[in-house]
């Protein structure tokens, strides 16, 4: 009877010891999954990059590495990716600075400063000149960056014609959801906030909430703003600069002999976004102009003039809020030091 309960129980730990093994070796042979989200719509160029981008990193990890994209906002708004990447729901997004400043406010300098750039060189030097220092910033708030990007200039598309800052003024603008100093700025130069999520533009245009918003072509094309907005202000009001990040948790499980291929797909996916995202928005244009009846109103130059000495007004509430007292004087510095080796070019 000893005999026979011995055995019993080394065949009972073997089967045990087998099934953990068992599983153990599954688990290995699981892949690893990071999931990305992002308010870029599905089946868009940008959401495509990225498909692409998670293509080449299961192909460089043999299946090891599973990327997986969450497109259109399906995941909330960009500050409630942020806190799922916190809590590690998620694992990665593409955001733009609106989400990213959630993270490291100095990114705002990118982004955040209406009528500062006079043209898409003078954003990407910028970027070129901030971008290293402030991948440390994100690096020691726990991310790492994958790419930068951007979608080209944000325009401002309205119900009626508006042409003039005071025509904006006597508006109800879409103005991000939680960004409090951004409205009360807005408040301060007479203008009329309303805080939103990206996703309710349309129906806030259509219900009368808002009677403008400011967004770049190819989205107003996509989501059908044109619609309720059939007004077009062709002026360069700030770039919708972006990077997709991944949580320093989730990059450190990627298997050290994975990230520079990793990196070279990712800084690929972020060359084609902005290459993309630049076009799209000049043909989106063009589309809801020939197909949809959009009304394009150029900017003259004293009309330009008035809109940089209205947004110039702002840059002392600006600077030390919504974009740090540093960040705010390096970009004058580097604008100023690009401007005098280009003779002053405008």
């Amino acid at each position: 009877m000893h005999k026979i309960l011995k055995r019993t129980f080394l065949a009972s730990l073997a089967a045990g010891l087998g099934l953990f093994v068992g599983q153990s070796a599954w688990a290995a042979e699981r892949p690893l999954a990071i999931k990305l989200t992002t308010l870029a719509p599905k089946d868009s160029s940008f959401h495509k990059s990225l498909l692409k981008m998670a293509q080449t990193w299961r192909q460089v990890s043999g299946g090891k590495v599973e990327l997986i994209i969450y497109p259109g906002g399906i995941q909330g708004g960009e500050s409630a990716m942020v806190q799922r990447m916190n809590i590690d729901q998620i694992q990665a997004g593409m955001l733009t600075v609106v989400g990213l400043s959630d993270i490291e406010k100095a990114v705002t300098g990118l982004q955040n400063l209406p009528m500062m750039f006079r043209n898409l060189d003078e954003v990407d030097y910028i970027g070129e000149k901030l971008q290293p220092m402030l991948e440390k910033r994100l690096q020691a708030k726990g991310y790492q960056v994958l790419f930068w990007a951007d979608a080209g200039w944000v325009r401002f598309f309205s119900k009626e014609q508006a042409l003039t800052p005071d025509d904006f003024r006597k508006l109800r603008i879409f103005t991000w959801a939680g960004n409090t100093e951004q409205q009360d700025i807005m408040k301060d130069a007479r203008f009329k906030p309303v805080p939103l999520e990206t996703a309710e533009i349309y129906t806030a245009l259509s219900n009368g909430m808002i009677d403008a918003s400011p967004t770049i072509p190819y989205h107003a094309l996509y989501y059908q703003i044109y619609g309720p907005a059939p007004h077009m202000l062709e002026l360069n009001w700030a770039p919708l600069v972006g990077a997709g990040v991944i949580t320093k948790k989730a990059w450190d499980r990627i298997p050290p002999a994975y990230k520079a291929e990793f990196l070279k797909a990712a800084a690929q996916a972020g060359k084609e976004i902005r290459d993309s995202g630049r076009k799209e928005g000049d043909d989106a244009v063009k589309t809801m102009q020939g197909k949809w009846g959009l009304k394009v109103h150029p900017v003259p130059s004293d009309l330009e003039t008035e809109w940089r000495m209205a947004a110039e007004q702002v840059y002392p509430k600006i600077r030390g809020t919504i974009v740090p007292a540093d960040i705010f004087d390096e970009v004058q510095r580097l604008l100023k030091e690009y401007r005098t080796a280009k003779g002053g070019a405008k």
